[in-house]
């Protein structure tokens, strides 16, 4: 059995063939579509999305210049993450339920550093769009910690 990260379609459109990734704290799933039988505290990790050529233009634009994020379009069942109980038949042990603050915090820290960084040569659009992706999402779950 293979526990590793796996290639997902397009989470907008289901292309198979993508051209971007993107990472985004469980709690996110709830804004996506589907979400609602996934309990994202029992996820294991970040949860990543996937696009295709044409919808990560689409998105990067959505989230650049509109101020917006994508992921109420996102189809839970197309992004890819790890279950507690995957780990649980894996292990054959029970784990407790995996508590995201820090995990949260990190990837909030980490969002904010690149936006701060924006006008950095180093900083991709790629980063840049997860990085406000991450800090939208969490402001509209109302999960605003400071840096």
């Amino acid at each position: 059995m293979y526990t590793g990260r796996t290639d997902q379609p397009c989470c907008l459109c289901d292309d198979p063939k993508t051209v971007a990734r993107i990472a985004v704290p469980p709690r996110a799933v709830t804004l996506m579509e589907n979400a609602a039988p996934i309990a994202w505290r029992d996820i294991v990790g970040d949860v990543t999305l996937q696009f295709c050529e044409s919808d990560w233009e689409l998105v990067t634009e959505l989230v650049l210049d509109l101020g917006m994020h994508p992921l109420s379009r996102c189809n839970a069942a197309r992004a890819d993450f790890s279950i507690r109980e995957d780990f649980e038949a894996l292990l054959n042990s029970t784990r407790d339920e995996p508590d995201q603050t820090e995990q949260e915090d990190r990837l909030l820290a980490e969002a904010r550093a690149v936006i701060d960084d924006a006008d950095d040569p180093m900083v991709e659009e790629r980063d840049l769009v997860e990085a406000h992706v991450v800090v939208r999402a969490m402001a509209e779950l109302g999960v605003d910690r400071p840096a």
